[in-house]
């Protein structure tokens, strides 16, 4: 098993073969991310990322003695604009892999097109779940590691009834979904589940039904990003104060929210007080590079980080980014991280250590509690 120390760590020996180290050609990664639309929030955090892992590791001969250089294409957050940002990544860019967080809409969209276009895809963000393709490996968590953490804390806090809004998406019904099985497997009862478009902002309507039913607690599962805040802002202004989670609430997101986010649980693999070295000096050198224009990295932008040394150690095993290889590879490598370490080694995911958290006052997480290397389930048993 590669195992990388991600910040600070000695380099290690080029692998490269003479013809790699001669041509000096650069290892193109795909970026397609919402920079408009829903996860326009967020993505920005996640560009940052990518942009400190690209340059430490250029800054350490790069890979195999190749630069890695970065494509990013704004996929709109949906999937029209996904079909676009795959293609021109794929076909006119030709970049060796995929790494991005996108809404599940823009991932089923671009799907089609990895397989086509024969490209490694790691994707970084939290979702529904039991989306699997040969080609796509997953470093963030799925209901299974997320959703029991806040129930169970709902639930010993007393809480027996609980309401249910969420996007109108796959990840907003899928959560959703797993929320509501979860709650009627542990003896509590869900008394209402609603749910608006991706695009829509106007919650009223479906506040008014959450008044009226009298739950003991809220979950939500909205688009990452400006959905969140609509919602949250629109909850907060009808005066709902009852214990809420947000299942797609990232640190940053969270932040920007200000007074209207406190007091909201999140379930995360990422908030910034974790308490590690590795930690600790990636938010030194995320604050070095970025300084006044750094955006909080969150449990959205942190995977993308990592993300890029899982496929640089991925690069290093196979001898080059020949994505047969590297596809064998991905699985049996790890990164030690921000998060900790990191191995998509179940069935294309990757167990992780979770956060209960609950917003402050002053935009910062409190964990409420540590649940250790989380197993994320039978995602997809079919797959090699």
């Amino acid at each position: 098993m590669v195992k990388w120390s991600l910040v600070g760590a000695a380099a290690l020996a080029l692998a490269a073969t003479a013809g790699q180290a001669a041509d000096g050609k650069p290892i193109v990664i795909g970026i397609p991310i919402g920079l408009s639309g829903a996860n326009s929030v967020v993505a920005p955090s996640v560009v940052q990322s990518a942009e400190l892992a690209v340059e430490e590791i250029n800054a350490k001969g790069g890979v195999l003695g190749r630069k890695l250089v970065l494509e990013v294409a704004d996929d709109a957050s949906g999937a029209a604009g996904a079909q676009k940002a795959f293609d021109s990544l794929i076909y006119q860019k030709k970049v060796d892999v995929l790494i991005s967080m996108e809404t599940s809409a823009a991932r089923n969209a671009g799907l089609p097109a990895v397989t086509k276009g024969k490209v490694p895809y790691i994707y970084t963000s939290f979702y529904e779940g039991h989306s699997c393709n040969r080609n796509m490996f997953v470093n963030a968590w799925v209901p299974e590691q997320q959703v029991p953490p806040v129930v169970d804390a709902f639930k010993a806090k007393g809480a027996k009834t609980y309401f249910l809004i969420g996007s109108d998406y796959a990840f907003g019904r899928g959560m959703l979904g797993f929320a509501k099985s979860y709650v009627e497997k542990t003896g509590g009862k869900v008394l209402g589940e609603e749910y608006l478009p991706m695009d829509g902002s106007d919650w009223t309507a479906i506040i008014s039904k959450l008044k009226e039913a009298k739950p003991d607690a809220l979950i939500t599962s909205t688009a990452g990003g400006a959905p969140n805040v609509t919602l949250t802002k629109q909850l907060r202004g009808a005066g709902v104060t009852l214990p809420f989670a947000n299942l797609a609430l990232d640190e940053g997101t969270a932040k920007s929210m200000g007074a209207d986010a406190e007091g909201v649980y999140l379930s995360a693999s990422y908030v910034t007080g974790i308490d590690s070295p590795e930690n600790k000096a990636f938010l030194a050198a995320m604050q070095k590079k970025f300084g006044a224009e750094l955006r909080t990295p969150n449990d959205l932008s942190v995977p993308e980080y990592e993300a890029i040394y899982l496929y640089k150690a991925a690069v290093e095993k196979a001898g080059g980014t020949e994505t047969a290889k590297v596809l064998e590879a991905l699985p049996t490598v790890s990164v030690t991280g921000p998060r900790g370490t990191i191995t998509m080694s179940k069935q294309h995911h990757a167990p992780l250590t979770m956060y209960l958290g609950q917003i402050q006052k002053d935009g910062t997480v409190k964990v409420a509690g540590t649940f250790t290397d989380v197993d994320p389930g039978a995602q997809c048993p079919k797959l090699p």
